[in-house]
Parts: C-alpha cells; sequence; structure tokens
C-alpha cells in the first residue's frame, strides 16, 4: 500500500503503538503477541495487523512481534530517528509549560529556539533553550534548518505569523492557537490541537455512560 493512501486514522493509532512498546520495553517484555497488544490497548488483534500491514511485514507467525524491534520500526516510520528541528514562537504560560515538560527529545525533535515579543522573556533561556526576540525571527530561519514550528501565540496573528513563515519555507506547524490554520500548498503539514475538544469528548463520555 502506498503511504499515500494510508487512512488518517492508522496514522494517528501509530504514535500509540509506539508509546505502549516503549512501556512494553521498559518492562522488559521480550516479545508479545497482536492478541496481547490489543488486550494492553483496548484494539482488536485483527486491527493491529491490518494496521501494520499496511507499513510492510512485522512478526512471525507463531512467535509475535519483537518488542524492541517493533518499537524500532514504528520510530522509524514516525520519523523519530530524522532528528527534526523545532523552534517555539511564544513563550507565554503554554509556551513555557511545554518547554519546561514536554520530551520533545523523546519524540526526535531538537528544540533549537524560542521567540517571543516580551523583554521580560527575551535574552533568557528555559530548560536550555535560548529566547530570543522576534525581530530575529527571520535571520535565525534563513540561517538555521527547521523543520516545525510550534505556535503559542494569539489567534488575532496566528494565520498571519503562519503564512509568513510559509513564505519563509516552513512547512510543519504543531498549532496551539485554538484556530485551524490553512495553507494553499500541499506540501505545508499543520497539526491543530484543540483543548476543548478532548474536554468535550471526556463531556459526552460522562453525560452518555
Amino acid at each position: 500500500m502506498k503511504k499515500d493512501n494510508i487512512s488518517d486514522a492508522v496514522i494517528r493509532r501509530l504514535p500509540r503503538y509506539y508509546r505502549q512498546l516503549n512501556e512494553l520495553f521498559n518492562r522488559g517484555i521480550i516479545r508479545i503477541s497482536s492478541h496481547s497488544l490489543g488486550e494492553e490497548m483496548n484494539i482488536t488483534a485483527s486491527q493491529i495487523r491490518q494496521d501494520f500491514s499496511c507499513f510492510g511485514e512485522f512478526g512471525q507467525q507463531g512467535y509475535g512481534y519483537n518488542v524492541e524491534e517493533l518499537r524500532s520500526e514504528i520510530g522509524h516510520i514516525l520519523g523519530v530517528d530524522n532528528n527534526h528541528h523545532l523552534i517555539m514562537i511564544g513563550v507565554g504560560n503554554l509556551g513555557h509549560a511545554l518547554l519546561q515538560n514536554f520530551p520533545f527529545s523523546q519524540t526526535g525533535f531538537a528544540v533549537d529556539a524560542a521567540f517571543d515579543v516580551s523583554p521580560i522573556v527575551i535574552g533568557t533561556t528555559i530548560h536550555g533553550v535560548p529566547v530570543y526576540s522576534m525581530n530575529d525571527l527571520d535571520g535565525f530561519i534563513r540561517e538555521h534548518p527547521v523543520d516545525v514550528v510550534v505556535l503559542t501565540i494569539p489567534q488575532s496573528i496566528a494565520q498571519e505569523t503562519a503564512s509568513h513563515l510559509i513564505s519563509l519555507g516552513i512547512q510543519g506547524f504543531w498549532n496551539f492557537t485554538n484556530m485551524e490554520l490553512n495553507s494553499s500548498k500541499p506540501e505545508v503539514k499543520f497539526e491543530n490541537i484543540h483543548f476543548a475538544d478532548s474536554l468535550l469528548t471526556l463531556s459526552y463520555r460522562i453525560a452518555n455512560r
């Protein structure tokens, strides 16, 4: 199956597989069957085999999956070994919390810099990441490889900022502005994060349990 034809649902399950396999590896589990993996994740064994078949043949009949090898394969598919370069724009409460607590390196991203307009944070370092003025942004992008930009900025400037970054060659955005960003260029990818969606999903589940 061509990767272009893989459904979004399958792609969104891959990080769950990777996270679960990391946990199994850390527990010292050497091999696991699709049935046991499904029980761990509340996914059917047939769904797991179907998902994995989109990317090749994993595991052996009667043996199951080698946890370490499968973790490595899925990590490779997800690109965690590509050493992506990332910068953050907006170092308010959310941006600061992400820099301080989110394990970027474990997901294959190196956070090279952050940018803000506040004199209070410009010139500081947060968890090893230097914070620069927005005035330095364009020059930094021209001189350094940047694969992904994390946006934790006000909605009022989100699309304008994204469009400017796209004109500078940025093609990946992790967007926390709580609005859907877009581009006419198909090579530009957005992952739009809406915290309210997750909370409302929980609201539905507890209201209809």
